[in-house]
């Protein structure tokens, strides 16, 4: 009976009233099915979620898809969900193994390309593209030849560098929050954030960029 009036509680909650309620409050009223709770959780997250992937892969429309994916994973996982983590962790987490999932599938298929292309040396008409550079349109500007460059930059790390730098130094995690991301103690996670930085350092330098 209490858990009904609870959820018939949780229901009756105007829209005006959702900002004023926390994560895991929302997540309850969403696995009660309330769909305005579910869209306040989108309004808070999903252009944080896209940038994270997007920074990840380098690829706007893939992280838009990824995106939506990890939201209707949330979505039909919010009666299983629990407050044992910051609602962002569990989010940032989710992302995080479906960006993964998708970069060692896109590798897979780059290898696959490159043997098709040693094994077919005679074909003159060999459909060689190996490389998703995910590139960025717009040169026109400066700063936007910057961003291009970073962002390939932060695409080439590797996988075990890249993650973690992206949450720390592009979404803002503390240390502790993105050890708990990725399931790393937080020694480990700092000492790759470091090596990550330095590898970056390296890249953006031999590009031409510097640190002020």
């Amino acid at each position: 009976m209490a858990n009904e009036k609870t959820r018939n509680d949780q229901k009756s909650v105007l829209p005006e009233d959702l900002q004023m309620l926390s994560d895991h409050q929302l997540m309850e009223s969403v696995a009660g099915g309330d769909e305005s709770a579910f869209g306040e959780i989108l309004r808070r997250y999903r252009d944080r979620i896209t940038n994270f992937i997007f920074r990840f892969l380098n690829d706007r429309e893939e992280a838009i898809e990824l995106a939506q994916e990890a939201f209707v994973r949330v979505y039909f996982a919010a009666g299983r969900y629990h407050s044992g983590y910051a609602f962002s962790t569990y989010l940032y987490r989710i992302a995080a193994n479906l960006a993964i999932s998708e970069l060692r599938r896109r590798n897979r298929r780059r290898l696959t390309s490159l043997q098709g292309f040693f094994r077919d040396e005679e074909s003159e008409d060999k459909d060689y593209d190996p490389v998703d550079g995910g590139q960025l349109p717009d040169r026109k500007f400066e700063s936007d030849e910057r961003s291009r460059i970073i962002g390939r930059a932060i695409a080439s790390l590797p996988e075990n560098y890249r993650l973690p730098i992206v949450l720390r130094d592009v979404e803002g995690l503390s240390y502790e929050e993105v050890a708990e991301v990725l399931g790393l103690g937080l020694g480990t996670t700092k000492s790759r954030i470091s090596r990550g930085r330095a590898i970056l350092r390296d890249k953006l330098e031999a590009s031409g960029i510097r640190e002020n």
